[in-house]
């Protein structure tokens, strides 16, 4: 039994939107997850960090998420920018039961418990995605109190091990808020998606003020989650 990560799977299976129009390590990149995911066992979990299908209606994602309940594993997701069919938790596990997927979670106000670890995050955001200040100000504020929630439901866990879709930092940037919550909470490693291509150099790893950060976008793993425990 082992804990693994990986993020932006960005599958397409029911909508005309695939990744390998972009060539490079996005060729085949399906078949490149099946095969990554290959090397877990059915009690591994494995946490996706968000922009898990392009889909925009549940209906649309249907075929996405058939593909990643196959997979060996549990998986637990959270959202992600690209994630346009993310409803509420309870519509979420509705359409997950009406289908028969039962390999899946939602990490969203809550936490998971691996072991004596607990398992927390939310998307989290990127301060210069949007120019509106406003807006940002709202959007940080809310994903900072669902961080919040889901921090405190890990209790008195050993460890709280943190996953987030967008990086807290990134280049020169840093989000505050978020990496205030995680030292009130202890939190000493962190994970995130959202990097691509060339943005991968720019990506925060490893240590920084006492919290371990790394990148699991699919296309820095190689369409392999990483093993975490």
């Amino acid at each position: 039994m082992a804990l693994y990560a990986i993020g932006d799977l960005h599958l397409s299976l029911g909508v005309d939107k695939p990744m390998d129009v972009f060539g490079g390590s996005w060729n085949n990149y399906v078949e490149k997850i099946r095969a990554g995911f290959s090397g877990l066992g059915s009690d591994d979990v494995c946490v996706l960090c968000g922009d898990t299908s392009w889909g925009i209606t549940f209906e649309e994602c249907l075929e996405d998420f058939r593909f990643v309940h196959e997979l060996p594993g549990r998986k637990i997701i959270l959202k992600g920018n690209h994630d346009y069919w993310w409803a509420t938790a309870t519509k979420i596990k509705e359409f997950f039961a009406k289908n028969g997927i039962d390999s899946i979670d939602i990490l969203n106000n809550n936490c998971f418990f691996y072991g004596g670890a607990a398992i927390c995050g939310t998307r989290g955001w990127l301060m210069d995605e949007e120019s509106d200040a406003e807006h940002n100000s709202k959007i940080v504020a809310r994903e900072k109190g669902r961080l919040r929630m889901s921090l405190q439901a890990a209790g008195e866990a050993a460890e709280k091990l943190c996953f987030f879709h967008y990086p807290p930092r990134y280049k020169e940037y840093v989000c505050s808020e978020f990496v205030e919550e995680l030292n009130e909470f202890g939190v000493k490693r962190c994970w995130y998606g959202h990097i691509h291509s060339q943005g991968h150099r720019f990506a925060v790893r490893g240590e920084v003020e006492g919290i371990d950060y790394e990148i699991v976008s699919a296309d820095f793993v190689n369409f392999a989650p990483i093993k975490i425990i």
